[in-house]
């Protein structure tokens, strides 16, 4: 994806009424919202409906939490965050596969948090070859502006989606041939699985690895042999030596 199509959006935190009600009129993806709990008034109400029409994260916080996001001290009540680049649709991502003429490469992460993470990672995937990446709506980072500088420029090539339910779009992606490996300490070895042919690398939470709905929708669940003193990898650093594995078995 060219940056034409993933073009950037004016950055990132919307403070005021006027402003946040024209950031959703206008098309402009916002990630999340935040709202003064017990504030009823019609302009915010309007602003409440928008963002659910917008399937937006709204959150309700008192008026001290909202003073601390704040910048300019004039919010009125609500502060939204918008993301830094559009984000693509998960077909988007497999006609890009169809476009190249190659098995479709995908990246699933299941709540990564740390926005140097998500980034690190998206410009893994670039240089993987992959196809796109595919993140939650909930309870992850979405497309800020760390994330953006952090991926080194892969944003604009590599095409994010954001979805509400991570194993009903894996459910639909195995109709359409994809089967799926995670990462996992608990997995058989990777160099001792079949990573080719169509297939989404799912990497899980920081801290907590990948949730249990979504490791059982996986096919394959692959650990990555550690000899340290420590017991796990970074979720970026894993997501890289796993892609690299299927970029060998791949180019084979």
């Amino acid at each position: 994806m060219n940056e034409e199509n993933n073009k950037t959006v004016n950055e990132n935190k919307i403070e005021g009424r006027n402003a946040v009600l024209e950031a959703f009129r206008s098309g402009k993806p916002v990630d999340k919202l935040f709202v003064l709990d017990g504030c009823q008034d019609g302009p915010v109400r309007t602003i409440i409906r928008e963002a659910r029409k917008h399937d937006t994260i709204i959150q309700f916080v008192d008026k001290e939490r909202l003073h601390q996001i704040s910048e300019t001290g004039r919010h009125q009540g609500v502060i939204a965050y918008a993301a830094s680049y559009e984000y693509a649709e998960v077909e988007d991502i497999m006609n890009l596969a169809r476009e190249k003429g190659e098995d479709p490469f995908v990246f699933i992460l299941d709540g990564i948090e740390d926005p140097h993470n998500l980034g690190a990672i998206i410009r893994t995937a670039n240089l993987a070859g992959a196809h796109g990446v595919i993140i939650p709506k909930r309870r992850a980072v979405g497309l800020t502006a760390t994330v953006a500088k952090t991926s080194a420029g892969a944003l604009n090539y590599t095409p994010v989606a954001k979805v509400t339910n991570l194993v009903k779009t894996m459910e639909e992606l195995k109709k359409e041939g994809l089967w799926f490996v995670c990462a996992d300490m608990g997995g058989e070895k990777m160099y001792d699985l079949n990573l080719k042919g169509p297939i989404g690398l799912v990497i899980g939470n920081e801290g907590e690895g990948v949730s249990r709905l979504v490791k059982e929708s996986c096919d394959y669940v692959a650990s990555i042999p550690m000899h340290g003193d420590i017991d796990s990898l970074n979720a970026s650093v894993a997501a890289g030596v796993l892609a690299y594995e299927i970029v060998r078995q791949r180019m084979q």
